[in-house]
């Protein structure tokens, strides 16, 4: 009975090795998804706050964490299981939605980069395809399905990117990858928000105190310090996210034209960063990762420059047509709502 209860007892101790070494894997290959998807996770950071704007300070916190839980249901309930489902029956296609996600990248960077410098003809294609829900109950209603919204095609993305990361593994390690990734990044993508946009607040607070001691004026400097820059460091959020965009997704479209044999410019950029790189041997690395990032980036704008025309000319003008059909279509269902 010792013998068996020994040997139970060490194929106990294999299992849990396994699952250990399982477990290690699984977050290792979730943080190298993570970290791919992080230019997608910058400008969604740094694209959320704008919708707190306008709200009185008690109802900035509920209305985070109304697109966070959103946002975990977009990811969870129907992403996941598309992304699965994708990944079982038609693997083949995860190349080209990565690409369409890589080009509304570029597109929606570009774009802000447009809105900057001529925004009255930036807006006039971008109203076409917005819309607010005239039954919303109120503005924050709205303001928070926009923000889903959103969120739901940049986790999309995020969720793609990492799929493809771990494109060789079981069904459960890449649910389990998709499912840390996902939870993982809401979180520290709304944590950072919530502390972004109660930032101000903390500094008023902070600049208020009335302690004498040496301690005290050096939090109000502080207070003052933090009231006084979060603006300028939201609009350099912006604009670090803008360029992680374009970067991310001018990369992605380039890798996913090499997988499909045009790959000139992979090449280009690849040897342009070696020739770089071994310019200044001491910082290789870096250079190398620099000009690469470059490289996607000038990509990330050739494709938005097109993609901007192409939204203007072509998918506004059949949107324009679509959404009548479908408005038509939503008040006769609302006039007659018991059918024929």
């Amino acid at each position: 009975m010792s013998v068996g209860l020994i040997a139970l007892l060490d194929d106990i101790a294999a299992l849990a090795k396994v699952a250990a070494a399982s477990l290690d894997d699984i977050a290792g290959q979730a943080a190298k998804a993570g970290a791919k998807a992080a230019g997608v996770v910058i400008d969604d950071a740094a694209v959320t706050p704008r919708y707190i704007t306008g709200f009185t300070a008690a109802r900035e916190l509920p209305i985070i964490r109304k697109i966070a839980i959103g946002s975990v249901r977009n990811k969870l309930l129907i992403l996941l299981p598309a992304a699965l489902v994708l990944s079982l029956l038609a693997p083949q296609a995860i190349t080209p939605l990565l690409m369409i996600g890589g080009a509304y990248l570029c597109y929606e960077g570009v774009e802000k980069v447009y809105e900057a410098v001529v925004p009255h003809a930036a807006h006039s294609h971008e109203a076409e395809l917005s819309s607010i829900d005239p039954n919303a109950q109120s503005q924050e209603d709205a303001k928070v399905a926009s923000a889903i919204k959103t969120d739901f095609i940049l986790s999309a993305e995020i969720m793609a990117i990492t799929l493809a990361s771990v494109p060789d593994s079981g069904f459960v390690t890449q649910a389990t990858v998709l499912a840390v990734v996902g939870v993982g990044i809401t979180v520290a993508v709304y944590g950072v928000v919530a502390l972004i946009v109660k930032a101000d607040d903390l500094g008023l607070a902070m600049a208020g105190m009335k302690s004498a001691s040496p301690p005290g004026a050096l939090l109000r400097a502080g207070g003052r310090m933090l009231v006084l820059g979060m603006p300028y460091f939201l609009k350099a959020l912006g604009i670090v996210g803008t360029a992680a965009m374009i970067w991310v997704g001018g990369g992605i479209v380039v890798h996913g034209l090499e997988t499909y044999g045009f790959d000139s410019p992979a090449h280009f950029i690849h040897a342009a960063a070696e020739r770089a790189a071994q310019t200044l041997p001491a910082s290789a690395a870096a250079v190398r990762w620099l000009v690469e990032a470059a490289g996607a980036g000038l990509a990330g704008i050739a494709i938005g420059l097109i993609a901007i025309p192409a939204v203007g000319y072509v998918i506004a003008p059949l949107w324009r047509r679509v959404k009548p059909k479908a408005r038509g279509t939503s008040a006769q269902a609302r006039r007659d709502p018991t059918g024929p």
